[in-house]
């Protein structure tokens, strides 16, 4: 149960940000988690859009490079130690976390955090062994 996530590049300058949600929110696109990492002269912005793609061929009629990644989206207890229960079980597995993000869900008190693995289906099989809830592209687009 992966999730499609797309990434952009984008120069690090004023309104580059708002250029890209305004496109998106012209071609009726709603982002549902993001993630924004920049360096000195670019920032990568990663997120997952309700219609992914038609993200992608707006962005990229716009003249942006969109790039694909799965991810494994997974629901994070809303209490101290949540996120340590998620990520032990990695640590005892020896499996590399890229890099996460959370957003948080308004139909439940839970945070719905976004996982990079190194090895993601091993990832999915750790969830699964500690029935831990991984959520599906169209689950997250429906929240």
């Amino acid at each position: 149960m992966f999730v499609e996530q797309l990434s952009i590049f984008i120069e690090n300058k004023e309104g580059r940000l708002a250029e890209v949600t305004a496109i998106l929110r012209d071609a009726n696109i709603n982002i549902r988690a993001l993630s924004l990492a920049d360096t000195t002269d670019f920032g990568v912005l990663r997120f997952i859009a309700n219609d992914n793609k038609t993200a992608e061929k707006v962005l990229t009629k716009e003249g942006f490079t969109v790039g694909k990644t799965k991810v494994v989206a997974v629901e994070v207890q809303d209490e101290p130690g949540g996120l340590n229960k998620i990520l032990d079980p990695f640590f005892e597995s020896e499996i590399n976390l890229e890099y996460m993000y959370a957003f948080t869900n308004p139909q439940c008190k839970n945070a719905i955090m976004i996982f990079r693995f190194d090895d993601n289906e091993k990832a999915l099989k750790i969830l699964a062994q500690k029935s831990i809830k991984v959520f599906t592209s169209q689950e997250l687009c429906h929240l």
